[in-house]
């Protein structure tokens, strides 16, 4: 069924079906994210020539070459960090803003950094339609250790983490960014081995949990350390 063909009605049984079949039966099991995630139209978040595929269980087709996180990936993010309304959240990778919009649903505070003029664009106003006002969207490289200094957006201490892309190792600049007690969640690995991974800061220690392994495109803006072939 093409995007011109899909309507309302069949986007709301594809929604309740994508809760049911395929996130609530990988042990995504927390009644309120999945009330929030049947509760959020995935599909106005989706560039329209592919909306038909905003509810599979794949990575969504995004401009600028990027993509959109899984629905199980999204669903786990927001079961492990178990928000209760009073974080403040930083996300790096803001794509057209839907996971951004859920994070706010249930935080305090958001501020999401893109790399992406354009999706940064979008993401401010799908992130405005959906009725998220605690959200502030900064179009910037967070990978770049002077250009997060350089934001005064950042110097105060957040909650929790979410990168949105693969990263070999976490940058130490924006681990810095995370109080003590504060969560962490990042795609971690070079594919095809890449891990979504739960950090909790504990002082100067980190108590980690893998949660599953999967597939994920790498984190632009990070710089490449050069690698020698003998």
């Amino acid at each position: 069924m093409t995007a011109t063909t899909f309507g309302s009605t069949n986007f709301e049984l594809a929604r309740h079906n994508m809760v049911e079949y395929q996130i609530r039966c990988c042990k995504v099991l927390d009644t309120t994210v999945l009330d929030l995630i049947e509760s959020m139209p995935r599909e106005n978040f989706v560039p329209e020539h592919v909306k038909s595929l905003a509810y599979m269980e794949g990575h969504v087709p995004l401009a600028c070459d990027q993509e959109m996180l899984s629905p199980l990936q999204e669903a786990n993010i927001l079961q492990q960090l178990n928000l209760e309304g009073h974080e403040r959240v930083l996300e790096i990778g803001t794509g057209t803003g839907f996971l951004t919009t859920m994070l706010a649903m249930q935080a305090d505070e958001v501020i999401s950094c893109e790399i992406h003029a354009t999706l940064a664009q979008q993401s401010t106003q799908n992130i405005e339609a959906h009725g998220a006002n605690n959200v502030k969207v900064i179009e910037m490289n967070a990978m770049d250790v002077d250009a997060v200094a350089a934001q005064c957006e950042l110097q105060k201490p957040f909650d929790v983490i979410v990168l949105t892309a693969a990263v070999k190792e976490v940058p130490a600049h924006l681990e810095a960014l995370l109080k003590d007690g504060g969560q962490l969640m990042a795609f971690i690995g070079s594919n095809p081995v890449l891990s979504l991974i739960h950090r909790r800061k504990s002082g100067a220690n980190w108590q980690q949990t893998g949660l599953f392994e999967t597939l994920l495109q790498d984190m632009e803006g990070s710089s490449r350390v050069r690698e020698f072939v003998f």
